[in-house]
């Protein structure tokens, strides 16, 4: 008896890059217009004469270039990670992962650093508010992207070690999280 042969597989949907993608594209506009809010205040209190930063805030510059080099150092491995999982090698994804857990929590501390040493109360002015509105929503995308290391190394360490797509989202995820603290980091900690 003649059987007829298997249907060809299903290409691959990729929704959780897709998923991931739109999720940054979210966090790209939100960031960019608070941004842009941030900019456009600044412009005007500069233009009423008045100064944008008052002049009994000094921002602590060295957690804020530390948190920027992190990222930068976090992006690393997180690719390592990609890296890793290509090669189906689960002690350098571990490795990878865990190093990228590390560097997020590092940058978390700064930010609190960042918090804990300047002098300034968020009802002072619009200054103060757009400060901690900014510094905490990209504390939160930080956050959030520790919880995506978090899931995928459960996920990847707990036997789906050939998940690329999951591996290869979780670092578009920090790709995007680094390029907005970059913008954040330009706007709010240098420019001010």
């Amino acid at each position: 008896m003649h059987a007829l042969p298997a249907a060809p597989s299903a290409p691959p949907r990729r929704q959780v890059l897709v998923g991931t993608a739109l999720v940054s594209a979210a966090a790209i506009t939100l960031v960019g217009g608070m941004l842009a809010v941030w900019l456009l205040m600044r412009q005007r209190a500069l233009d009423a004469g008045e100064p944008w930063l008052p002049d009994s805030v000094t921002i602590p510059e060295v957690p804020s270039n530390t948190m920027l080099i992190t990222f930068l150092g976090l992006c690393v491995f997180a690719q390592w990670a990609v890296h890793a999982v290509g090669r189906r090698d689960r002690a350098h994804t571990a490795l990878a992962l865990g190093l990228t857990a590390v560097f997020a929590i590092a940058i978390v501390n700064a930010q609190a650093y960042v918090w804990n040493q300047i002098d300034l109360s968020i009802a002072d002015d619009g200054y103060a508010g757009m400060f901690y509105a900014v510094t905490a929503t990209m504390l939160a995308l930080t956050v959030l992207g520790l919880v995506f290391t978090a899931v995928t190394a459960f996920r990847v360490l707990g036997g789906r070690i050939e998940d690329r797509e999951l591996i290869a989202a979780h670092a578009l995820a920090w790709y995007v999280i680094t390029t907005v603290f970059i913008a954040v980091w330009l706007v709010v900690y240098v420019t001010k």
